[in-house]
């Protein structure tokens, strides 16, 4: 029996227009689409008629569908002759667990392909006008998680080194780093980072519901409680923050009263 095969896919940072041409024709010809949470439910549209959609949710502290049981899933669909899509938000190979589901489909025999998707931690700053690197301010950035693993084999970020990667001029780009942003804000300042350098907090990039908070390091975590921004949430520090303009000269925000050092942002 000829076996099927698995495309990781990445659907980009939420808008749906912001699939590529090659996610989108992978989408139309598959028998299952295998999709995350925060998939943008737009962006399935682009299946094909008849094909079953599956969802195995998985979010921050929420009930998540296990890493075990999707890879098992996967690989039966594949081994039944299908031509799976597993789509995930931003990009697979991005703190989107495709390198763990490469292997596992590798290991049992199946064909894997994977179509890049545009990362949040590269959306994210652009859609608040961040340049996530400028030839005056920034010379590169780095993309972390806060997140650490829960089989305690992770013991987090080193933030000193981080810290120190900032002060030379790196921006820093966080993800799942909302619900533990206090120590966030605490393992930089300790290594070493300015508490005035210029930081941000973007919620559901490039979705109607963004939401934004420019300020500095030392005031991050308390303007995000103020504002109440949650997850899906992407934090940016570094010099660069500071060019930020919230694209409010294109009245494509809404600037509502914030404290010294601190706008928050609402897209329509």
């Amino acid at each position: 029996m000829k076996h099927g095969k698995v495309w990781l896919v990445g659907a980009g940072p939420g808008d749906p227009e912001l699939l590529t041409l090659k996610a989108a024709r992978v989408l139309g010809e598959a028998d299952i689409v295998i999709h995350d949470d925060l998939v943008h439910p737009g962006t399935l549209r682009y299946a094909r008629p008849g094909a079953r959609i599956v969802a195995v949710g998985k979010r921050g502290g929420c009930r998540s569908t296990r890493q075990a049981f999707i890879e098992r899933l996967l690989v039966a669909e594949a081994l039944a002759g299908n031509m799976v899509v597993r789509l995930k938000g931003g990009d697979p190979f991005v703190f989107g667990r495709g390198g763990e589901e490469r292997e596992a489909l590798r290991a049992a025999g199946i064909p894997v392909d994977v179509v890049d998707g545009i990362t949040a931690g590269i959306a994210a700053p652009s859609a608040i006008g961040v340049p996530l690197t400028h030839r005056a301010a920034c010379h590169g950035a780095i993309f972390v998680t806060a997140h650490v693993a829960s089989n305690g084999d992770d013991s987090g970020p080193d933030w000193a080194a981080l810290a120190a990667a900032a002060r030379s001029g790196l921006t820093l780009i966080i993800y799942m780093g909302v619900t533990m942003l206090h120590g966030v804000v605490e393992g930089l300042v300790c290594g070493g980072l300015d508490p005035d350098t210029p930081a941000a907090i973007v919620e559901r990039a490039t979705l109607p519901g963004q939401r934004a908070v420019i300020t500095v390091l030392e005031r991050l975590a308390t303007e995000r409680q103020r504002h109440g921004l949650t997850s899906p949430s992407i934090i940016v520090i570094g010099k660069v923050v500071g060019r930020a303009r919230l694209a409010a000269q294109r009245n494509e925000v809404q600037l509502a009263p914030a404290p010294k050092r601190a706008i928050i942002g609402n897209s329509r």
